[in-house]
């Protein structure tokens, strides 16, 4: 995990454009898009002191996605709240690295930013990404569900669930 370089900006661009990747989100991103995304990161860190870390293979140094934390704001009753989330490259899932990297920014979030809790969410069908939330040890209240304001009234991904991990 670490912060973005200039050479992350490509393969991050052809993350975003896979479709299997953005399978869950309402639409793929456009180089521009993926491009804006990393500057608005960059700039969370400059304010916050976290974001989403660029993330790479250890032994490689290969880019292989992001994972991390992130202010959310859009209008919803659990928020703002702070979002541990991650993305990674179709190559690299299966791995492990998801639930690694997302260890460690808790970790980072509970110790070094004095968080007090988490959430997590995803659509309703992103079954992969439910599992590393509860691997993660974080909880779900079906209650707490929701539908997304910032996902078209009609898409099926529409619907989300909420996880929660609190401070050990």
């Amino acid at each position: 995990m670490r912060r973005w370089r200039e050479e992350d900006r490509a393969p991050f661009a052809a993350m975003n454009a896979d479709p299997e990747v953005m399978e869950h989100f309402p639409a793929r991103l456009t180089r521009v898009e993926s491009d804006e995304l990393i500057d608005r990161i960059e700039e969370q860190f400059d304010r916050l002191g976290y974001s989403l870390w660029a993330l790479e293979v250890r032994e490689s140094g290969e880019f292989i996605g992001f994972t991390g934390l992130a202010l959310q704001t859009f209008e919803a009753p659990f928020l703002p709240a702070v979002e541990i989330g991650w993305r990674l490259a179709r190559p690299a899932w299966g791995h492990g690295y998801a639930i690694e990297a997302a260890r460690r920014a808790a970790r980072y979030a509970f110790e070094e930013a004095g968080l007090d809790g988490l959430i997590s969410m995803t659509a309703e069908r992103n079954l992969r990404s439910q599992a590393v939330m509860r691997r993660l040890g974080m909880t779900r209240d079906p209650a707490e569900d929701f539908d997304h304001p910032r996902v078209p009234k009609a898409s099926p991904l529409r619907r989300h669930v909420l996880y929660r991990l609190t401070r050990p």
